[in-house]
């Protein structure tokens, strides 16, 4: 490309832009490019390229709209039948951001209650862009038995704390899509899940998260939680984690950096399948709070673990 200055004095009505995008065979790397530019306010860019338009069958009339069409949140419910009940919380300033559906329906619904006897069987909900924070979004949603995250291309949310907490008949959790890339406080994510057998976070990205108290606390039917990927450099607060998840018989959290946790309190208090923990990387000074972390555990298991790390008090 032949590059030249452009004077004051030239009478420029309009600039072109010639997008090299129209080489990339890849769809899939196209749309994460546009999401990309979306989420920095890139779009107008593409404004000029038709071809990229049309192949990816895109027209990029309004900024607002392939924001939403590319950058939003997708979630399919599944209610218990003859329940009257929340499905969903949604704090009034972000209620504009929120569209919810039910069935197969195109149109929206604007409330958030289900009626008794109602006959639905799927609720969609639609998150655009806007979204920073996912605080709570479930809480105390006891009627729901599946949730399935379909898309959820957003890299901007914070705060997930709260957002299933109480959900005590929920038995499907399918959070495969997730991205928790910059989420920093996971607290009481998933505490009273009560029902849930098993939870799949093999794709939490837990790099900047900063609070993990109460996590799992009362998840009292998971039988095994593999948390072999999860970066915990960050963490201060590990209190309660696993309270009451009395159906764990092993836990294998090895990989947990706490050089920076300062509460540990309870932790692993009333685990009592426990047979094994193994804790050999765990860094404790003198400052850091371990009162009743094995409260509730077997007396074999608190053995093993004295035996095997002296260093601890409890």
């Amino acid at each position: 490309m032949n590059y030249r200055n452009i004077s004051d004095d030239e009478n420029i009505k309009q600039i072109k832009l010639n997008v090299t995008l129209d080489n990339i065979k890849s769809n899939y790397i196209l749309k994460n490019i546009l999401s990309y530019m979306i989420e920095y306010k890139r779009l107008e860019i593409m404004q000029y390229n038709k071809k990229l338009q049309k192949r990816l069958n895109l027209d990029i009339n309004n900024y607002k709209e392939c924001s939403q069409l590319y950058s939003n949140i997708k979630i399919e419910l599944k209610p218990f039948e003859n329940n009257y009940g929340k499905f969903i919380n949604i704090d009034d300033e972000d209620k504009k951001y929120y569209h919810i559906y039910f069935d197969n329906s195109n149109k929206e619904i604007k409330r958030n209650y289900l009626k008794k006897n109602e006959k639905v069987k799927i609720i969609k909900i639609i998150i655009n862009y806007q979204v920073i924070k996912l605080k709570d979004l479930f809480d105390n949603c006891n009627f729901i038995s599946s949730i399935f995250f379909k898309r959820f291309s957003r890299i901007n949310i914070t705060d997930m704390s709260g957002m299933f907490s109480f959900c005590s008949l929920l038995k499907e959790l399918n959070l495969t899509n997730f991205n928790t890339n910059n989420v920093t406080n996971m607290r009481c994510m998933f505490l009273g899940c009560s029902s849930l057998k098993e939870l799949n976070l093999s794709n939490f990205n837990t790099n900047n998260t900063i609070d993990m108290s109460c996590m799992f606390y009362d998840c009292s039917s998971l039988k095994e939680l593999n948390l072999f990927n999860f970066n915990t450099n960050n963490v201060k607060s590990m209190h309660c984690m696993f309270f009451q998840c009395s159906s764990l018989k092993q836990l294998n959290i090895s990989n947990f950096i706490t050089n920076n946790v300062i509460n540990m309190g309870n932790m692993f208090y009333g685990c009592s399948s426990l047979k094994e923990l193994n804790i050999s990387n765990f860094y404790i000074n003198d400052e850091t709070n371990m009162s009743n972390m094995l409260e509730g555990c077997t007396e074999e298991l608190k053995k093993k673990i004295k035996l095997a790390h002296k260093f601890i008090k409890f």
